[in-house]
């Protein structure tokens, strides 16, 4: 087995690029490509994503994408088991691995680490069960006993309340004194990170252009479909794209409001992707997309 890989990230706003230099880098380092991206990971959510094409996606083996379905639950620990297994099929098939998306957040979360959960018995799991079948009632007893730690944490995000009730059933300590004696650890060390600049007004520009496009390729087709399906419960029908569609079909607005608010509020996320990638990673290689990927191969061969 070939354990020595090399594994560099890509990053960026929404629509700079980052797939399509993937693809590139990807072809010539011998790599596979894991997806970081909090939309790509769904199944049915194609358009809304912005998900690269089938050609695209048969040109280099893609993970991180269309794992899972709308109404299941992402969350960081689930991307970081998903990226140790990506992370040993590479090593058994001796490929080199880039990590490219928008979600920076959860890279972020495989350099720092998540801290170690405690044994979890059959009946630890039977009673926090039990008292999550009133969701209000658990939340207040985790707020009373932990308050500082459950300030973060709203009294509906039942899979985060679930987590910290089997921490303290399990273990008998709250939930802060929990990962205070149990400290993260980096899952990954050492990553060379690629970040794409792109001017704001250019990437205006390029969000309005896919953003149209996404319409003439099915949007409002593919928002009712999730909507019937899953109904508009789920935390992914929330997201950017899918909201401002349900607000059209509502009647709310007009279908050219409708793609002008897209549009905004997909540059307004661009805007706090690139504030995030430039104050939460240290070392970062930045430069416009047109000389990035010629950077990359220079200093990864």
């Amino acid at each position: 087995m070939n354990t020595e890989i090399k594994q560099l990230a890509i990053i960026g706003a929404t629509a700079s690029g980052k797939s399509d230099l993937a693809i590139k880098i990807a072809q010539k380092m011998n790599a596979y490509i894991l997806s970081i991206d909090s939309l790509s990971i769904y199944k049915e959510i194609n358009i809304v994503s912005a998900k690269p094409s089938h050609e695209e996606l048969s040109s280099v083996k893609h993970f991180g994408i269309d794992v899972l379905y709308t109404n299941e639950h992402f969350s960081v620990d689930i991307f970081i088991n998903l990226y140790k297994e990506v992370r040993f099929t590479c090593q058994r098939k001796g490929k080199n691995l880039i990590i490219v998306g928008g979600t920076s957040f959860y890279l972020k979360s495989l350099m720092q680490g998540l801290s170690e959960l405690p044994v979890i018995t059959k009946e630890v799991s039977l009673h926090v069960q039990t008292k999550l079948a009133n969701l209000e009632s658990a939340y207040h007893f985790l707020s009373l006993l932990d308050p500082h730690y459950m300030q973060n944490i709203a009294p509906n995000d039942s899979y985060r309340i679930e987590k910290m009730l089997l921490i303290y059933e399990a273990s008998k300590l709250t939930p802060s004194e929990w990962f205070e004696a149990n400290p993260p650890k980096p899952i990954i060390e050492n990553l060379a990170i690629y970040n794409i600049e792109v001017e704001r007004d250019i990437l205006r520009e390029r969000i309005s252009k896919r953003t149209n496009k996404m319409l003439q390729n099915g949007l409002i087709d593919e928002v009712c479909m999730l909507e019937q399906k899953y109904t508009r419960l789920p935390h992914a029908m929330g997201s950017i794209g899918i909201v401002e569609v349900l607000e059209f079909l509502d009647g709310k607005v007009t279908k050219e409001e409708m793609l002008e608010n897209i549009s905004m509020h997909t540059a307004q996320l661009a805007k706090r992707q690139q504030t995030f990638n430039r104050t939460q990673f240290e070392n970062v290689t930045s430069a416009p997309l047109e000389a990035l990927e010629k950077i990359i191969l220079t200093t990864q061969f």
